[in-house]
């Protein structure tokens, strides 16, 4: 028989997010703390763009690298936190946490508000790869567990995985340990899904015309009620904007990953296994995540200064666009003929936003898009721009740019490595200073690719209009270094058979022409009537590159979805489906929980 502290601790633990991005809204942390009870609050601040960023921050001033939003929001809300007992968690300090940290330390004290911090570090690889602007390995949720269990108010870290802000506090409250696989599995499914803050809120969702502007106006911040055994309901604070429902969640669970294996530093989650119930207005259960031993390697994010880059933007405009494109072009390539250096990369793409008899000038125009790329500034910078603006007078009728370049700017390259585990220092520094390295003692296990599993019974044969994917499936996609994902997802069993034959790789790169050279690779999940497929290379060297028109793939779902092919018209006319999925999809059978 467990006495009331005990039991008190297999409460369930309720962590909310306020920052998907270093950008997000500033207000989110004051909201969440004031919107509804909470344990742990979240904030994800970390990007490998945001690494960049940071990188270059500390280049000016080593003192810095850590996201200085977090520090202002904390004036406005240490003391709120304080009062409400709220536990703050976040990895906002990037490259530099001790700074961080003491930075949060030095406002408490000019607050006047007692408060225990501590930071977790040695993500920070840089001695290992010299000639990287940032090397971070993705560290899990240990650090975090420890720091909380030894008292810690607030607790910043560096590059940690996204979901680790979650499976940290929740190891920590229900005592966990690394062999506890299908909790903390658990865990990291809850915190992916909290990770991008409101997109689990409807935001950036697929079939948001199906709700109205004002619902969708502000989006309430998500949070999980986590449970002992690592089953969780996505939720919102009552009374904000937005609403979860399967479809948000569903969409949040393909965001930026791959296969079924959802690998990282506390646990392999089996993505597989993943069960959604709706239990009521804005409620999500998801259950029966089932886990694996991590693997032996931990991934290192690096950033190098790729070089300079420059663009320019031709406005083409009325008749003969394809003409007035080829001179321009012919003008541009031979002035870096005849100048002293042409650029290293030089990339056109011609954009037709032209309609025929436009009843305006916007409307009636083409854009011609020129982006140069080298080692050095020069060739991007006064060569192009004395290359392009010197065709003022003697070019294509209608001669104009959306605006002159400039002297050209640096860009990075995104590359993933990896590290041993055992060769990371994982430190917990915890309140007081006191240095506590994190050791797992848990066997490791090589990632595999699961082999692909049954498809469902097609379709029978039926008519069949032409019409756009989006009618009947969603989509949500993303970036991971060079790569993109694209998860595509239906709402009922009879899409999802027709779904998973129609969909093949080849319908694919039909579909994005742009995916037609390189390897795609698709990912079946039938727990979610959804699939996954990685664009290898599509965008270059990462998003920082800026390699292509949408440097984060955030739009190639939607571009997916606005394809035309031949659907059935029984799903075409079908009505609109429930919010929740039937219980016959769950092929896992997990027992049900009853918080």
């Amino acid at each position: 028989m467990t006495g009331p502290e005990e039991q008190a601790a297999k409460a369930p633990l309720r962590i909310g997010n306020a920052s998907g991005f270093y950008g997000d809204r500033f207000d989110a942390l004051r909201d969440m703390l004031t919107g509804g009870p909470l344990d742990v609050l979240t904030g994800d601040y970390l990007a490998e763009l945001t690494m960049l960023i940071l990188g270059r921050d500390r280049l000016k001033d080593p003192s810095r690298g850590y996201a200085k939003t977090f520090l202002r929001q904390l004036e406005e809300c240490l003391g709120l936190a304080q009062e409400r007992g709220v536990k703050i968690v976040a990895n906002a300090g990037g490259l530099n946490p001790g700074g961080l940290a003491h930075a949060v330390e030095e406002l408490a004290g000019r607050l006047g508000i007692a408060v225990r911090v501590a930071h977790v570090e040695g993500d920070d690889l840089g001695a290992r790869f010299p000639d990287a602007l940032t090397a971070n390995t993705y560290l899990g949720g240990a650090g975090i567990a420890a720091c909380l269990r030894a008292g810690a108010d607030i607790v910043v870290t560096g590059r940690v995985t996204d979901a680790a802000l979650v499976t940290g506090p929740a190891a920590a409250h229900f005592g966990w340990g690394d062999g506890d696989l299908d909790r903390l599995a658990g865990a990291v499914v809850a915190g992916h899904v909290l990770e991008c803050g409101t997109q689990a809120t409807g935001g950036n969702y697929a079939f948001f015309g199906e709700r109205s502007a004002r619902e969708l106006l502000r989006p309430g911040f998500p949070l999980a009620e986590i449970h002992e055994d690592g089953s969780c309901v996505v939720t919102k604070h009552d009374g904000t904007g937005g609403f979860v429902d399967v479809g948000t969640v569903t969409a949040q669970l393909l965001y930026e990953t791959s296969g079924a294996r959802y690998a990282g530093p506390d646990v392999t989650a089996r993505l597989d296994t993943v069960t959604l119930t709706q239990e009521g207005p804005d409620r999500v259960r998801v259950r029966g995540v089932r886990g694996e031993a991590p693997p032996p390697d931990l991934k290192v994010g690096l950033n190098r200064l790729g070089g300079f880059r420059n663009e320019v933007v031709f406005v083409l405009t009325g008749l003969d666009v394809e003409a007035k494109a080829d001179l321009v072009r012919a003008q541009v390539e031979d002035a870096f003929a005849r100048g002293k250096s042409r650029p290293q990369e030089v990339r056109w793409e011609l954009v037709r936003t032209d309609r025929p008899d436009a009843d305006g000038e916007e409307a009636a125009s083409a854009l011609l898009r020129l982006v140069v790329r080298d080692p050095q500034q020069e060739p991007v910078g006064r060569a192009l721009s004395g290359a392009a603006i010197e065709l003022a007078l003697g070019s294509y009728p209608g001669f104009h740019v959306t605006a002159p370049p400039g002297k050209g700017a640096p860009y990075g390259v995104f590359e993933a490595a990896y590290a041993e585990r055992g060769t990371v220092d994982h430190i917990a520094v915890l309140p007081g200073g006191e240095r506590l390295p994190v050791r797992s003692a848990h066997p490791t296990l090589a990632l595999e690719d699961l082999g692909r599993p049954p498809l469902p019974e097609p379709l029978p044969a039926g008519p069949t209009r032409r019409a756009p994917l989006g009618l009947v499936a969603g989509a949500r996609s993303g970036d991971k270094g060079g790569d993109a994902n694209v998860g595509v997802w239906v709402r009922t069993d009879d899409a999802w058979r027709w779904l998973a034959h129609e969909l093949t790789v080849e319908r694919f790169r039909e579909l994005i022409p742009e995916a037609a050279q390189l390897t795609v690779v698709r990912h079946d999940l039938p727990n979610l009537r959804a699939l996954n497929f990685v664009v290898e290379g599509i965008l270059g060297a990462g998003v920082a590159s800026q390699a292509r028109f949408d440097p984060q793939a955030k739009g190639l779902g939607e571009w997916l979805r606005a394809r035309h092919l031949d659907v059935p018209a029984a799903l075409l006319d079908a009505p609109a489906p429930p919010a929740a999925p039937p219980e016959a999809i769950d092929a896992n059978e997990p027992t049900e929980v009853h918080p």
